[in-house]
């Protein structure tokens, strides 16, 4: 059996910011588990700046990002990376891994799990048509051009306004192909608002807010699609079904956090995230088992994921040395508007940053925080679902607050 204090399932900006966290923290064995042959995860194929402006004061590429964040680490003895290798099964903090030299045993006195997101594919959205070549999700095209440098298509449309499908939209236009449309579902777009305006709006490529593809068509190749229009209720409206030419379809509709290995280990899932219900250690519904980054919530940037997962590595080492968290737990609600809250539970005596989004577009509103013996509005001027917010309490915020904790949104 191998053996060690810390075990980080995923090497991604999320696991390297938690093997640095704890480290600083005080621990000194610490391995990181990495499915791929590299550090950094998606970084790895996002190759547009617009990283590290929160981290590190400058814009970097996905790629320069996980470089300059890895060289924190990399000469670092207590921190070990295993590549190509990849986490079967939990079990009472023993792992089950897969790794070049063969089948190992691995124990850890606390886990971290930064497995990332996966993308929704077609079946998730109920895609009619034939199987064609052609349709493919936003990120494997990006992996195949960035990485691989093989363009999918060069007559493009794209489903959904998520921040990867924006960016493809420039990318592919860049490298050469006709992007024709982006389609929303929404009545509003679901990708940060300077993703609109660098990726479509400078590029003159229209966005159909309120549409969805209907159904492809092609034999061996994509043909063409179906769009059509969808009322408020986000029901298909008959007769504005209309035909556009394409040969490749691009599916930007969602994000999952992956979480295949705490389920079957009976880690509580939020029904909203997806992710794991974590208090504010980032430590899930069984003890010594955390989660972070994109397996937690899908968040909107690197730098907040980077951030989030250097204080769970903390909390993991706190865990480990035996510091017992202080003060009274209490439990967040959410209610009117406001969608899902992390974390979803906390212990007081410290001042404490808590992320949510919305359920739908507000105009100028409060987000109303109240409990016994708390009552605070924060003033909004405007909130979108597409971009993740983030509430500071301070700890004299919550001193006098008793049993639990209601968030909302009051226009």
């Amino acid at each position: 059996m191998e053996r060690h204090q810390l075990v980080i399932i995923g090497g991604g900006s999320a696991g390297i910011a938690a093997a640095l966290g704890a480290y600083e923290n005080g621990l000194t064995d610490i391995l990181v588990i990495e499915r791929e042959s590299e550090y950094g995860g998606i970084l790895q194929q996002c190759i547009h700046n617009g990283f590290g402006l929160h981290t590190f004061n400058e814009e970097l590429s996905g790629p320069a990002y996980a470089e300059k964040y890895y060289a924190l680490i990399k000469d670092n003895e207590c921190i070990r990376f295993l590549y190509d290798a990849a986490v079967i099964r939990i079990e009472d903090k023993v792992m089950t891994v897969s790794s070049p030299e063969g089948m190992r045993k691995v124990e850890a006195q606390a886990i971290i799990v930064s497995t990332g997101c996966r993308e929704r594919p077609a079946g998730a959205i109920g895609l009619k048509g034939n199987r064609c070549e052609g349709v493919y999700t936003a990120g494997t095209a990006q992996k195949y051009l960035n990485k691989e440098g093989f363009l999918v298509g060069k007559k493009v449309f794209i489903l959904g306004s998520g921040d990867i499908g924006l960016i493809m939209a420039r990318r592919m236009t860049l490298e050469g192909a006709q992007v024709i449309g982006v389609a929303e579902l929404q009545p509003y777009s679901n990708g940060l608002a300077r993703n609109i305006k660098q990726c479509l709006e400078d590029f003159d490529i229209p966005l159909y807010l309120s549409h969805t593809v209907e159904s492809v068509h092609g034999n061996a190749r994509l043909e063409y699609i179906t769009l059509i229009e969808v009322d408020k209720n986000l029901k298909k409206i008959p007769g504005s079904e209309r035909r556009i030419d394409c040969d490749c379809l691009l599916l930007s509709v969602g994000l999952i956090p992956e979480n295949t290995l705490i389920e079957d280990l009976g880690v509580k899932l939020d029904k909203r995230t997806r992710g794991a219900i974590v208090d504010d250690r980032y430590m899930s519904s069984i003890e010594g088992i955390f989660a972070c980054g994109n397996a937690l919530h899908v968040h909107d940037l690197v730098d907040y994921v980077s951030q989030e997962g250097k204080k769970a590595g903390k909390a993991a080492a706190d865990y480990v040395l035996g510091v017992e968290p202080e003060g009274e737990k209490i439990t967040n609600y959410v209610s009117n508007g406001v969608s899902y809250m992390v974390p979803q539970s906390f212990h007081k005596g410290k001042d404490l940053e808590f992320m949510f989004r919305v359920s739908k577009v507000f105009g100028e509103s409060f987000i109303h925080v109240y409990g016994k013996g708390l009552d605070k509005k924060i003033k909004k001027l405007g909130i979108v679902p597409s971009e993740m917010q983030k509430v500071l309490l301070k700890k004299e915020d919550l001193d006098s607050l008793e049993g639990e904790l209601h968030w909302e949104v009051v226009e």
